[in-house]
């Protein structure tokens, strides 16, 4: 569960860059994105599964590329000016996800942060860290890192205790 900090009686926001997938309002923690990109052209890795479009070359690290539309079943997954790349650095890995676009910087604390519900979800609710709630706006928290280090992604390795 995301956990808070406490600074002099008080408890410190926690950031999450927001974005949308489809319809839907979904953030990562902010301490997990490397950069922010425009779609380019992949290259297409054999019998890689579908949401894995393929891989590029990014100032010299190789770096998988993943479609969440595509992954969560979520929107249309087209390719234009407007498709949005977030760079990640996850356990010491760069991975690069694709989403329909980015809104913003949304800091929550964690009464604004409610419990995953088990069911009426696109996907495994064992991705979710919560939903949060900022005004009118609910936003799909996704553990990013347990996502892109679960066995069907196989993307990048836990790290060693």
């Amino acid at each position: 569960m995301i956990e808070a900090k406490a600074h002099a009686g008080r408890e410190i926001p926690q950031e999450f860059l927001t974005f949308s997938l489809g319809k839907e309002e979904y953030a990562i923690d902010i301490l997990r994105v490397q950069e922010i990109r425009g779609y380019e052209s992949v290259t297409a890795i054999a019998n890689a599964p579908e949401f894995i479009k393929g891989v590029i070359n990014l100032r010299g690290e190789i770096v998988p590329i993943v479609d969440l539309r595509i992954k969560f079943r979520v929107g249309e997954a087209k390719y234009d000016q407007f498709t949005v790349v977030i760079i990640l650095n996850i356990f010491k890995r760069v991975v690069g996800i694709v989403v329909d676009g980015v809104s913003d910087v949304t800091a929550l604390v964690s009464e604004q942060i409610k419990p995953p519900p088990e069911f009426g979800i696109a996907f495994d609710s064992q991705y979710l860290l919560g939903l949060g709630t900022l005004d009118e706006r609910m936003l799909i928290i996704v553990d990013i890192e347990k996502l892109m280090s679960s066995e069907e992604m196989a993307l990048v390795a836990q790290a060693e205790n």
